[in-house]
């Protein structure tokens, strides 16, 4: 018996290629009169009704894109914040999807606000330079000769990349530090002392980025801020996501990461939590089953959520065309965490 997968998989192009793990399916609320039949049911009775067992390419893409309206509909005009990297920015393919699901989205009418670390490429540049890259619990130590380095790497290299990828794709993306603009003020963090020129968010002022998102461009935003005297800061992606999110009333808060999502179970990539609340995620660190790098990931999303975003999703952005599947299906890609 052929199934939603194996007809997306069967007859699709490259875009619905990607298989999504094996777990129960989440149910969303849409803001119209009716809501949309299951996927597998409805594209199964799409091909019946065509009264072909092997429904033609065209028309499947057709049945797809028509299954798409109600999240379209939904997300329509709303603002979208992607942080982006992990494999998805070591891999060129991976790459390629990042930025064609981007260009899609801002088509079909949604907001996306993209923003990007860019630690592979720094140290690849620090190597180059025969600096050592040193790291204390995660962190990337950052002394002035460092920061220099993180600095042109972030916003001269790999901003203007992603900008020039977005446009070829046809959007127009403008790429911006947390500088431009007084985006962002940069503060040190609380252990400085030991990092360096690592920062957090002291305030955010988004009133740069709202004309390019109303005028549908695509913003580029890279996690490097100055504090109030100018000096410079590396400032964690994740978190400059989470806080623009919550600055601009985003519908939505995305990390792409390397992993699943959250699991019950760390040991079994199986386990996938397909959606949670803030309460009972909030329990699943206190039970251990929410551990290393996944709680600072969590605890962004917590806070956004906290300050107003509507939903923050943890994705595998190892999945080609994970942004689609997160926001134009009812399967995801990863765990929806909301209020």
């Amino acid at each position: 018996m052929l199934t939603s997968k194996s007809l997306i998989n069967h007859y699709s192009p490259p875009l619905f290629s990607s298989k999504t793990p094996n777990t129960k399916t989440r149910i969303t609320a849409y803001p119209f009169s009716h809501s949309p039949k299951p996927r597998s049911l409805s594209i199964i009775n799409s091909a019946n009704e065509s009264n072909s067992l092997s429904p033609k390419p065209g028309q499947f893409r057709v049945d797809v894109l028509s299954e798409s309206l109600p999240f379209i509909q939904k997300f329509r005009g709303k603002t979208i914040v992607v942080k982006y990297g992990g494999a998805a920015m070591k891999s060129q393919a991976l790459q390629a999807s990042v930025v064609n699901d981007l260009v899609l989205l801002a088509c079909v009418g949604l907001r996306p606000v993209l923003v990007h670390g860019g630690g592979p490429e720094i140290n690849l540049w620090l190597k180059r330079l025969n600096i050592e890259a040193v790291f204390r619990d995660g962190l990337r130590v950052t002394d002035s000769q460092t920061m220099e380095i993180v600095s042109m790497v972030l916003v001269g290299k790999v901003n203007k990349h992603l900008v020039s990828l977005i446009n070829k794709a046809g959007a127009i993306a403008v790429g911006l530090s947390g500088m431009d603009g007084q985006l962002l003020t940069a503060r040190p963090s609380s252990n400085s002392a030991q990092l360096g020129f690592v920062g957090e968010v002291a305030r955010v002022d988004p009133t740069v980025l709202r004309p390019h998102i109303e005028n549908g461009h695509i913003p580029v935003v890279t996690s490097v801020a100055a504090d109030e005297s100018g000096q410079p800061y590396n400032i964690n992606a994740d978190t400059v996501a989470g806080e623009l999110a919550a600055a601009l009333g985003a519908e939505k808060l995305i990390l792409l990461t390397d992993v699943p999502g959250i699991l019950e179970d760390r040991e079994d990539p199986s386990s996938l939590v397909k959606e949670i609340n803030i309460r009972e995620v909030k329990k699943m660190i206190e039970n251990g089953k929410v551990g290393g790098g996944m709680i600072p990931k969590v605890n962004c999303c917590v806070r956004t959520l906290a300050q107003g975003c509507k939903t923050a999703s943890i994705i595998d952005g190892r999945l080609p065309h994970s942004l689609l599947l997160e926001i134009l299906t009812d399967e995801g890609a990863g765990t929806m965490i909301t209020g």
